[in-house]
């Protein structure tokens, strides 16, 4: 009989410690779910499908045909892009700063802001939609505006230009990368480093214009209390460990994404020659 009653008590650590990953996995995907994520990579994969066929034209001559769709359809799968940030996402939010985030994405002012982000990301790739976006910041820039110190605020909380600025010389760098390895050129590791060294300015520069036209277009509908307390959110441990998760995680699958592309476009342009 006392084995009886010992069992269960043996068990029941047990049973917790199985349950342990399994709520973490569930937390891990409700995160995912409040920040959108499976939109957001639909929304980056017809970007990259758009810019394909801009590399298409200036690339391969148009001549990149059906097995050029077949290549850019694999690279720019949204489920490589989900993954990738669901690891970022993991590592970076744990605990108490995971339940911190949900529970602000969750509400009525964060769930908001996801939809009016991923709103604006859809839409600012129209190019006349990016002009007016653009054209909107330099009407403000320099300006006493309220709610261009707002978007300063929030961009310097996250201290997103040199993070971009980051990720997209990285992105650059590994498609020459790309380019490279597939037999398209021949530059050492030095020589494209350099290149997009001397990108950094303009890089810079537009991404200055570019984001904060878009963040503009995206907060234009929200109060300044709703605003302000997203930044104030932007500026805790949880808020922090969000933006370097995001730019991260991105960040990787970007540069994944364009050695891969790199790549692509070379094996077609050498296969042309050939």
């Amino acid at each position: 009989m006392r084995l009886l009653f010992i069992t269960p008590l043996l068990w029941l650590p047990l049973l917790w410690l199985l349950a342990a990953p399994l709520w973490a996995d569930a937390r891990a995907q409700v995160l995912m779910d409040v920040l959108k994520v499976d939109e957001v990579a639909r929304i980056l994969q017809a970007e990259g499908l758009d810019y394909a066929q801009t590399l298409n034209q200036d690339m391969l001559g148009g001549q990149g045909g059906a097995g050029w769709q077949l290549q850019v359809d694999a690279i720019y799968n949204p489920q490589r892009i989900t993954e990738t940030l669901r690891g970022y996402l993991e590592a970076e939010l744990q605990g108490d700063m995971r339940e911190q985030t949900i529970d602000f994405l969750a509400s009525g002012v964060g769930a908001q802001i996801i939809a009016l982000e991923n709103a604006a990301r859809a839409a600012i790739t129209d190019q006349e939609i990016e002009n007016a976006a653009r054209t909107r910041f330099a009407e403000l820039e320099g300006s006493n505006d309220p709610r261009l110190a707002q978007i300063t605020a929030l961009i310097e909380a996250g201290d997103m230009i040199d993070r971009n600025v980051t990720a997209a010389m990285n992105s650059n760098y590994q498609f020459l990368r790309g380019l490279a390895d597939g037999g398209a050129m021949d530059m050492t590791q030095e020589e494209m480093l350099a290149e997009v060294g001397g990108q950094q300015d303009e890089i810079a520069e537009d991404t200055t214009g570019w984001l904060y036209g878009y963040l503009l277009m995206a907060y234009s509908p929200l109060e300044d209390n709703a605003l302000d307390h997203y930044i104030t959110f932007a500026q805790t441990k949880a808020g922090m460990a969000l933006n370097r998760a995001l730019f991260d995680g991105y960040g990787a699958a970007y540069a994944e994404i364009s050695y891969a592309l790199g790549r692509a476009v070379a094996l077609n342009m050498v296969a042309e020659e050939l």
